[in-house]
């Protein structure tokens, strides 16, 4: 074999590596961008499953429908919900392996829901996250509250709240704490 053989043949073979990864790359890099979240609201009994992050961005017509979706039931009020909540959620239910349901028990609210509930409830802070789509109180099929609520402080990206009697964590983009 001459040597500009050898040189071919080693060309030859590098440019059908490259051409093979690269192929094979893209598919793979996606599929692991891909942000899915799925939602059962217990209030209104509407389930939603949709990618909202997709190839290094937000889906802005994902947002809009999470965002109708984790609307206040009570009145009807939508506003923006914060995307990094939304990975926090991703994120923790990546942590425990799960690609189950989240059961929303509240999201949104808005500024009147929240004075009514602080009038008739207790623990509902006056300048509660969930009035800026900034907090969302869940369950995870399959999961534990306890364990959810462990798996969301160990992230340390804000505030978890823990309600046993209820079966829920709350999770907010707040200041990290906990009770």
């Amino acid at each position: 074999m001459t040597k500009h053989s050898k040189r071919l043949l080693l060309l030859t073979a590098v440019l059908s590596v490259a051409v093979t990864g690269s192929m094979m790359k893209p598919t793979k890099v996606r599929a692991a961008d891909a942000r899915q979240l799925s939602f059962y609201h217990t209030h209104t009994r509407r389930s939603i499953s949709v990618v909202y992050y997709q190839n290094g961005d937000y889906v802005e017509s994902a947002l809009d429908e999470i965002n109708r979706f984790l609307k206040d039931f009570r009145t009807g009020d939508v506003t923006e919900i914060n995307p990094q909540l939304l990975d926090l959620l991703h994120d923790v239910r990546n942590e425990l392996g799960s690609e189950q349901v989240y059961e929303v028990i509240s999201a949104y609210r808005s500024p009147k829901t929240n004075e009514m509930l602080r009038a008739t409830t207790s623990g509902v802070a006056k300048k509660s996250h969930h009035v800026k789509g900034n907090a969302i109180d869940v369950r995870l099929r399959g999961v534990r509250t306890k364990t959810l609520r462990e798996t969301a402080l160990r992230m340390e990206r804000g505030g978890v709240g823990y309600y046993p009697t209820s079966d829920f964590v709350h999770m907010d983009m707040g200041p990290v704490r906990q009770w």
